[in-house]
């Protein structure tokens, strides 16, 4: 059974309402102790009052204290407390619970609770690194002191590709800027004639990769051929034809198309003959080497028989192309024939694989350009053939670009290509060019290291990556548009020369190029530049003196390199 709840004994009062006045039958009936008032309550409560006649509200400038609102019984001495107990009594935590740190009300009340603190410790933080960037300008200016003898590194200082001679007469410089803003719109070429012979790509090459790398071969008797637009023969016949009234090489083209992403030096002779516009290109000129680190912010070597230097780069670099079109091509003896043969080559000499389309464009209803473009192989797709431009980049030091592509190029080939688009940009750009103009379907990259990065004359290929021209131009942000609208201002601006013989100079330390004329035997006999000594003379692998390659390397080159790289 359930207890019952007993209420205890209540006193009844027959005389009126209330308790009885008799305290002896409330103390008999209940255990309650004297004098207090019934009321379930603890010694630290504050109990308001009822109803309080004996305070007087006439005073209401009388202070309000804390008795006149609540009962006070910390003095009454019916409760039986002890003074010990009094003063031993301590507050422990008064601190109201620890909210849950999410949610937004907590982060905005934090946020104003604890600005003051924040703002301390940034402003300690500030004091902390005003104290090391102090330390920091004490050490340099200690190091300065201890080395005020020491050679100071001065930024790199290019030189002019073409001397400047005094009787040269400026006409007009063109800031780059300018060509930025230009556009222009060619319809697709046509074919007027094709020569040479192509051998076709291995397609073994794909599959290279930095663990399974491939010694790059030297190709000493295959013959290159760097020609000039007015030395072509073809060129000189079209031009009697009334083909066209422009005429230009695709290297020439590229190297206008992207002037603007230039850093070094270059120069582009233009002749006006009658009606007739020719570009050109000067013996030895730097159009025929390959520019390595051109855009890059860590500077080379400026001693030029430095094997890292800007100059022996691209010496390197241009014998690394060489060789590199070569060996990818498959060896059977199998080859696709033209038009016409190769019209440099003489009979029977062994030349290497490479087309000549020589393409005209429309530029205006009365101005039709004509450019001689090169593509180096083929490649049977869906039983159609494919033209391939082949170019390689070489690495001759990691710590230079900050990449080992021994390491990256299986996991991160993106991001060496971005180190190289940073570096090389010019470079890759005149080669995306130069695969536009010729309607390449397809442009394979190779990267080529060196053995040792003291040995600049034996090399590996690492990877080889084919590209189509068109999306890779996308991907390097590189407008056909504007290619076409810097080729255009410049004809038309040459076009209102006079007859004669002129220079385009790409100033070396500004983004500016400036239109000189010059006498009509200039860069023939009296201004070309000062040959340097035999034994001191660098000059690109298997080229003769008519800036025309004809060799990958000689016996003599191959022995000093050889006995350098041991040493």
């Amino acid at each position: 059974m359930v207890g019952g709840f007993e209420v205890g004994a209540v006193p009844y009062n027959p005389d009126g309402w209330g308790p009885p006045d008799s305290t002896d039958s409330l103390v008999a009936s209940s255990n309650l102790p004297l004098n207090v008032p019934f009321a379930p309550f603890s010694r630290s409560d504050r109990l308001g009052r009822i109803a309080d006649w004996t305070r007087t509200m006439n005073n209401p400038g009388r202070p309000k204290t804390a008795s006149d609102s609540v009962f006070d019984f910390t003095n009454d001495d019916s409760f039986p407390a002890n003074a010990d107990e009094d003063m031993s009594f301590r507050l422990v935590d008064g601190k109201p619970p620890p909210r849950p740190k999410f949610g937004p009300k907590w982060r905005f009340n934090q946020q104003r609770t604890q600005l003051p603190q924040r703002r301390d410790e940034e402003v300690e933080a500030r004091k902390r690194e005003a104290e090391k960037e102090r330390a920091r300008r004490d050490r340099l200016y200690n190091l300065n002191r201890s080395n005020v003898n020491a050679p100071r590194r001065e930024a790199a200082v290019f030189k002019s590709s073409v001397e400047i001679q005094p009787e040269w007469n400026m006409l007009d410089q063109i800031p780059f800027s300018t060509f930025s803003k230009l556009s222009f719109s060619v319809p697709e070429p046509e074919d007027l004639l094709l020569c040479g012979g192509l051998e076709f790509y291995d397609r073994a090459y794909d599959r290279i990769t930095p663990k399974n790398e491939r010694r790059l071969e030297r190709f000493k008797n295959r013959n290159f051929f760097k020609v000039t637009t007015t030395d072509d023969p073809v060129i000189r016949r079209l031009a009697n034809e009334d083909k066209a009234t422009v005429f230009a090489t695709d290297a020439i083209l590229s190297s206008l198309m992207c002037a603007t992403r230039s850093v070094y030096s270059w120069d582009i002779v233009v002749q006006r003959v009658g009606n007739k516009l020719f570009f050109d290109k000067r013996d030895g000129s730097q159009l025929d080497l390959l520019p390595v680190h051109e855009t890059s912010q860590e500077p080379l070597p400026e001693a030029k028989d430095d094997i890292n230097s800007a100059y022996s780069l691209s010496v390197e670099a241009a014998y690394i192309n060489q060789n590199f079109s070569q060996q990818v091509l498959v060896r059977d003896g199998s080859k696709v024939a033209f038009d016409e043969p190769n019209p440099f080559a003489n009979e029977g000499e062994e030349v290497a694989s490479v087309a000549y389309r020589y393409r005209r464009w429309k530029l205006d209803d009365d101005m039709y350009l004509v450019a001689r473009c090169e593509v180096q192989s083929v490649m049977e797709v869906n039983k159609q053939r494919s033209f391939l431009t082949l170019n390689a980049l070489n690495e001759f030091d990691p710590k230079y670009s900050g990449v080992d592509w021994r390491q990256k190029l299986e996991t991160q080939r993106g991001a060496v290509l971005a180190t190289e688009l940073k570096n090389n940009a010019n470079k890759l750009a005149k080669w995306t060019a130069q695969a536009l103009l010729a309607s390449a379907d397809m442009m394979k990259l190779g990267y080529v290291s060196r053995v040792h990065p003291r040995d600049h004359f034996n090399h590996v290929i690492l990877a080889v990556v084919g590209y189509k021209p068109k999306d890779f131009a996308a991907q390097i942000n590189l407008n056909t548009s504007n290619m076409w609208g810097i080729v255009k201002s410049i004809v038309d601006l040459c076009m209102k020369l006079n007859e004669g013989k002129y220079v385009l100079v790409k100033d070396p330390s500004k983004p500016q190029v400036r239109i000189y004329e010059v006498p009509a035997d200039a860069f023939e006999n009296d201004y070309v530049e000062e040959p340097l000594a035999e034994e001191d003379q660098v000059q690109p692998p298997g080229e003769d003196e008519n800036g025309v390659t004809v060799n990958a390397g000689t016996d003599d080159a191959e022995e000093k390199v050889d006995a350098a790289s041991q040493a």
